[in-house]
């Protein structure tokens, strides 16, 4: 998108490993959106193929695919409005995030580089994991190009929301997950994932003794898609969707669509109303409902207040685990000797 166009929206992803079934299906709904004119695909293997098999779909959408030959990197940034990072190893049987963490931090640190250098007023989605350190990690090499804008960085953590609104069903009987919103904040990995189910609108009762089950399916999701896949894979479908939606919804606003809200992983203190949460938690980086708008976050809501005696406690280790995983990704960065 050129500067004062609308009409031309270019959206880049990133992945390490294209052909992956995460991606097999999220691309298709990318380009079944009219909201996106060009979709530029960058992987070290199989992006030709997976270039011709998406331009066969009749879309308003340019595909483009390039390999890191040639200034793939470059050429596939170039003037993106929106990029995404869903790049990485997936988890297996008995992996946490953090195990994830030596082989993927470089991948996000690498891209964003290629983002500082190519595209650096994008907004761009993180996906990779583990989110609460590689959100960090992308914030860190932003600043030292001197090209951070912490309203354009956002951690994806729609799928924690999606789960939320999905495993709650089972006891309300709600047929439809969409009427029922369920703030979820903290992290993006086990115990710092706080779902606010006090908070859900409109309001859903939920017995006592189906509270903590259903906090800990909520947190622990990832684990039950990776046990009941054998090692074969991690959650990728559920992702492919929840990324989709997010990143849906982020295109909506840029564009002026008023009034979406979705809670993200965001750099507190580069986000007006995130200062006070800031110092509440005692972490810079937290996911919050973030109000969306032309500029990217343009406001997080403080939904603190409001939690409730059980979520207070959940809240006092997310904040414990959060710390942690922030530190390693801003660390990463600064041992790096050189940022490539």
């Amino acid at each position: 998108m050129k500067a004062g166009q609308l009409a031309d929206f270019k959206m880049s992803l990133y992945q390490a490993k294209l052909i992956d079934f995460q991606l097999s299906v999220v691309l298709p709904a990318a380009l079944a959106s009219p909201l996106i004119d060009e979709l530029s695909l960058f992987d070290v293997v199989g992006t030709p193929g997976v270039t011709a098999d998406l331009s066969h779909i009749s879309s308003v959408a340019k595909v483009t695919g390039y390999l890191k030959e040639n200034d793939g990197l470059k050429k596939a940034l170039t003037d993106a409005d929106v990029v995404v990072i869903p790049a990485g190893v997936p988890r297996k049987p008995g992996m946490t995030r953090d195990d994830l963490f030596n082989i993927n931090a470089g991948i996000v640190r690498d891209l964003i580089t290629g983002v500082a250098e190519t595209c650096p007023k994008a907004f761009i989605l993180v996906i990779s994991n583990p989110v609460n350190s590689t959100v960090p990690i992308a914030a860190e090499v932003m600043k030292k190009a001197g090209v951070f804008d912490p309203k354009r960085l956002f951690g994806v953590t729609t799928l924690d929301v999606v789960r939320a609104e999905t495993f709650v069903q089972d006891i309300t009987g709600e047929k439809d997950p969409s009427k029922t919103v369920i703030p979820v904040i903290g992290g993006h990995s086990g115990e710092t994932i706080v779902p606010l189910f006090s908070q859900a609108k409109p309001a859903v009762k939920i017995p006592t003794d189906k509270l903590g089950p259903l906090v800990k399916r909520v947190q622990f999701g990832g684990d039950e898609v990776v046990q009941a896949k054998g090692g074969a894979g991690s959650a990728t479908l559920s992702m492919a969707y929840a990324g989709f939606r997010f990143t849906e919804s982020v295109i909506k606003a840029i564009k002026g669509e008023k009034n979406i809200v979705e809670p993200s992983f965001v750099y507190l203190p580069g986000v007006s109303g995130g200062d006070a949460i800031a110092k509440e938690t005692g972490v810079d980086f937290f996911s919050v409902p973030i109000e969306l708008g032309p500029s990217g976050a343009e406001k997080a809501q403080n939904v603190l207040s409001s939690v409730s005696s059980e979520e207070k406690q959940l809240l006092e280790a997310c904040k414990t685990g959060l710390k942690g995983s922030i530190d390693k990704g801003v660390e990463f960065v600064a041992k790096s000797p050189e940022t490539k």
